[in-house]
């Protein structure tokens, strides 16, 4: 009896040794698995690269500073960093902190952090700082985009000079052939006004539209742009995407998208599921940062 006792504690033992737990998975855009390797060496060759991200996502994020970190040694450095998280007016901050000028106390104190910047971005930041790389804030004040949401994309027009400084060229294009656009309308449902709705969909697009102005001010050849969003802002290759290639429709841009899954095995998910460049596939019940 004794020795059956000890053959099942072990038997269970062993199960559960044998079994896997994935904090993630990439798949390729023919949603055949792909190694972290092989996506920063195919990474090298784009001039911009959006890594989306589940804001709340502590493996998306770290995801994000180990594949910078391995991108920076595959392209000898030859890299320049930017992120949805900081707002164009703040660039001068974030440059002084990036030069030693300002420590961290005094970058939190003059610029609009997000909360979750000591945990979520601040690695980045200091990554860039290290390496002295640029870190480009690519955002439109956020202020601005809520005027927008509520007066109207021609209420920008109002803005002084300085002010059009922080923001996208007047007049910016909006429609709803933009991948993701006329889901944010569905999402507001049919009943809702439609003024309100284009405004609420203009006031996505002067972020959009600021950011790919910024990348596109910013790049350099021979670099890689290496983009941090929220991944609705570059997912089905919308968005921020979308507006390079009304641009430049030459520059060679890739996108990680991300999706949550619930199956412990991390496949391709069954339903609501656009692929794109790379497709990061973490655990829906990954650890939140918030």
């Amino acid at each position: 009896m004794k020795n059956i006792l000890i053959m099942i504690l072990l038997t269970g033992f062993c199960s559960l040794q044998a079994q896997d737990f994935k904090a993630y998975q990439f798949y390729d855009k023919k949603g055949k698995e792909i190694q972290t390797d092989k996506i920063v060496k195919e990474l090298a060759d784009y001039d911009v690269v959006f890594f989306g991200e589940n804001h709340n996502s502590s493996v998306n994020h770290w995801l994000q500073l180990k594949i910078t970190e391995a991108l920076y040694q595959k392209k000898n450095g030859q890299l320049i960093l930017g992120a949805e998280m900081f707002e164009r007016d703040n660039q001068s901050q974030l440059n002084q902190y990036l030069n030693g000028k300002f420590d961290a106390k005094t970058l939190k104190d003059s610029a609009r952090l997000w909360n979750n910047y000591a945990t979520d971005y601040k690695p980045l930041v200091d990554f860039a700082k290290n390496k002295k790389l640029n870190f480009i804030a690519t955002n439109i004040p956020r202020k601005y985009a809520s005027q927008t949401a509520k007066e109207g994309l021609e209420s920008l027009n109002k803005l002084s000079d300085k002010e059009k400084t922080y923001i996208a060229q007047l007049p910016i294009k909006v429609t709803l052939d933009t991948p993701g656009y006329t889901e944010m309308k569905a999402m507001m449902g049919d009943h809702a006004e439609g003024t309100k709705v284009m405004n609420f969909i203009s006031a996505q697009a002067t972020k959009d539209a600021t950011m790919a102005e910024s990348i596109l001010k910013n790049r350099q050849p021979g670099k890689t742009f290496i983009h941090y969003n929220g991944n609705y802002h570059s997912k089905e290759f919308g968005g921020i995407y979308w507006y390079i290639k009304q641009k430049n429709p030459s520059l060679k841009m890739a996108v990680i998208s991300v999706f949550e899954s619930e199956d412990p095995e991390l496949k391709v998910p069954a339903k609501d599921y656009v692929p794109t460049d790379f497709n990061l596939i973490i655990p829906s019940d990954m650890t939140k940062t918030f």
